[in-house]
């Protein structure tokens, strides 16, 4: 089985205009394959930035952002993993996780934990499922943003067993050394490899995001930081470390 590459990139958010940040983005993703990889990690809400207005956020129905995320995926042969503020057909909205193929297949993960403090649970309706993907044989946990702050959702389980989690955040400086230290610790109490994807830049509201963004092995190690953070997931490594050290198992 082969081994896999996953480089985040960690980039400012225009407001609220999802057309000016596609096209903004394509050209540092088309850079992130030049470096190799078979996942990209976008950050939360790369169409709008963190935005409560669902009136100015992207359609669902439109299918433009999906559309664009599936022929990039096409032509340059990655996935894509990204979340994006949807305004549904029927008036709600969601913060939507899509994890895109190659082929055109995709999963989606609606933010189960909203951001109360911030607005989010008052605008957005919450997701209900744990979603793991299974791609190029690794099984990733698709996670969004405030979902780190909770850590039993998260939880590795032998029935059910991840290889890799995938955070992608507005997650901003004022509560950074959780963010870092709360990613560590999913890496090394669920043995699996973490990249945390965060935003940078300022927001309308004055909010300021550094990025921190950070790619750590199973021991809790940071392998990579931001801006284009590349995060190598070994597999005889992961396998070797999970047979010597059976954590997961005695926790049943």
């Amino acid at each position: 089985m082969s081994d896999l590459k996953i480089i985040g990139i960690e980039a400012e958010i225009l407001w609220e205009d999802p057309a000016a940040n596609r096209l903004a983005f394509e050209p540092r993703i088309r850079e992130a394959v030049d470096r190799g990889c078979e996942i990209i990690a976008l950050p939360e809400n790369f169409t709008t930035g963190f935005s409560m207005n669902t009136e100015c956020i992207d359609s669902w129905e439109s299918g433009e952002t999906l559309s664009w995320m599936k022929g990039l995926c096409a032509e340059l042969n990655i996935a894509l993993f990204g979340s994006v503020a949807f305004k549904i057909q029927d008036g709600s909205a969601r913060n939507r996780g899509l994890f895109v193929r190659p082929n055109g297949e995709y999963n989606v993960y609606d933010k189960k934990h909203l951001f109360s403090l911030g607005g989010e649970s008052d605008n957005y309706v919450e997701g209900n499922q744990k979603v793991i993907v299974d791609y190029k044989g690794w099984k990733i946990l698709l996670q969004i943003c405030y979902d780190l702050r909770f850590p039993g959702f998260a939880r590795n389980k032998p029935e059910n067993l991840y290889d890799v989690i995938i955070y992608i955040a507005n997650w901003p400086e004022p509560r950074i050394h959780a963010w870092r230290t709360l990613l560590k610790a999913r890496a090394i109490e669920n043995q699996c490899y973490v990249m945390g994807l965060n935003r940078c830049g300022l927001d309308p509201f004055g909010n300021v995001y550094t990025g921190d963004s950070l790619g750590s092995d199973y021991l809790g190690s940071v392998l990579s930081e931001g801006p284009f953070v590349e995060l190598k997931c070994v597999r005889s490594q992961l396998n070797g470390y999970r047979k010597k050290y059976p954590f997961l198992w005695d926790g049943e």
